[in-house]
């Protein structure tokens, strides 16, 4: 049995220090609760961008019934927001837009005064057997064509211009081995790039027999 002074000796529990401990935890669950809610809000963070509803030309213009709003997940992309809608529309695509299409911006130029829609340049284009018909002929009227090369069977071929006309060529054993095209300046970069890797196919366009 303890004395008196063993007994005041022993440590005693303070009660008055639970109250502070209650509100430290419901401050704990609080911040919490605000953390999981700001988590889920951002996780949910949509924004305008444009996606096109009609099919677009390379080289033909923009009109603003194909553009329509489309939200999504802010992911980085380089996408044109919707409201640079109007400036979209004052513009010219770089390469066929199928519909569906979010636009980004290397399918568009001509909206900075960086590339001028409507100027006629001539481009030299070095070919392969096969890439063109046997007997193009100057002034043909003629799309080009990207044609993935071998190794990329994911990629499918996408028309790059679709108006071009044939200035001259030159043959090398029965095979259209050069052409000069005259081509919008606004996919002649486009159709360069592919042209020197050598994936680019000219099409005649022609009345049917």
């Amino acid at each position: 049995m303890l004395t008196g002074v063993a007994s005041r000796g022993l440590p005693q529990w303070s009660r008055q220090r639970s109250p502070g401990l209650a509100a430290l935890a419901v401050l704990l669950v609080l911040g919490g609760a605000l953390a999981t809610t700001l988590l889920v809000m951002r996780a949910d963070e949509r924004t305008s961008v444009i996606r096109v509803t009609g099919r677009i030309g390379a080289g033909q213009p923009f009109d603003r019934k194909v553009l329509q709003e489309a939200r999504i997940a802010d992911d980085g992309a380089s996408y044109w927001s919707w409201s640079q809608r109007d400036q979209v529309a004052a513009t010219v695509a770089t390469v066929t837009v199928l519909p569906g299409t979010l636009l980004t911006r290397p399918m568009v130029a001509g909206g900075d005064g960086e590339v001028v829609a409507g100027r006629a340049v001539r481009l030299g284009l070095a070919l392969k057997p096969g890439q063109a018909p046997y007997d193009l002929q100057r002034g043909e009227r003629v799309q080009l064509i990207h044609v993935p090369g071998r190794g990329r069977d994911s990629e499918v071929p996408v028309l790059v211009a679709e108006e071009a006309v044939v200035d001259g060529v030159s043959y090398t054993s029965g095979s259209a081995s050069q052409a000069t095209v005259i081509v919008d300046s606004v996919v002649a970069p486009v159709v360069a790039a592919y042209a020197v890797s050598g994936e680019i196919a000219i099409a005649a366009v022609r009345a049917q027999p």
